[in-house]
């Protein structure tokens, strides 16, 4: 007597329903690739000498530049956002400060609106300054390295 929590005896798996494929003519495979999407080897370049001089261009320059200009996009992105997300948290959570008055009729809050343009106006000048000052130097020098990199090659 068998539980009903045991496993049925083992039975030998049933034979497949066609013959097992046999390689013959009519059956070949065609030599291309039938199916666009399937991955495809890459072609085999034949291989050169090496270079006579090596690339002037490193890698490491180039990593420079995009640190430099992302240190530029951050000074100017929370320079002009900052600004603008301190007088929407003041205006959300201080609002008798924002609607004290500074002079005049002219409250805070309105002030602190008006204020918004130059410190605008100082976001696109910090942009354009660390541009000059860190990235433009970094990129001219990798232009150059490449310039003499690419004379290096028309020579060959």
């Amino acid at each position: 007597m068998t539980d009903p929590f045991s496993s049925p005896p083992h039975r030998t798996p049933h034979p497949p329903p066609y013959p097992p494929h046999t390689s013959s003519p009519s059956y070949s495979s065609p030599s291309y690739q039938t199916y666009p999407w399937a991955p495809q080897e890459p072609e085999q370049q034949p291989v050169q000498g090496a270079p006579r001089h090596p690339s002037l261009g490193h890698h490491s320059d180039l990593r420079v530049l995009r640190g430099a200009y992302r240190w530029q996009r951050r000074v100017a992105t929370l320079t002009a956002l900052g600004y603008f997300v301190l007088f929407l948290l003041l205006s959300a959570f201080a609002p008798s400060f924002m609607t004290s008055e500074v002079s005049g009729g002219l409250s805070t809050g309105l002030l602190l609106g008006l204020l918004q343009v130059p410190v605008t106006c100082l976001a696109i000048w910090l942009y354009e300054h660390t541009a000059r000052l860190r990235v433009d130097p970094l990129a001219d020098r990798i232009r150059e390295l490449a310039a003499v990199d690419a004379r290096r090659g028309a020579v060959r």
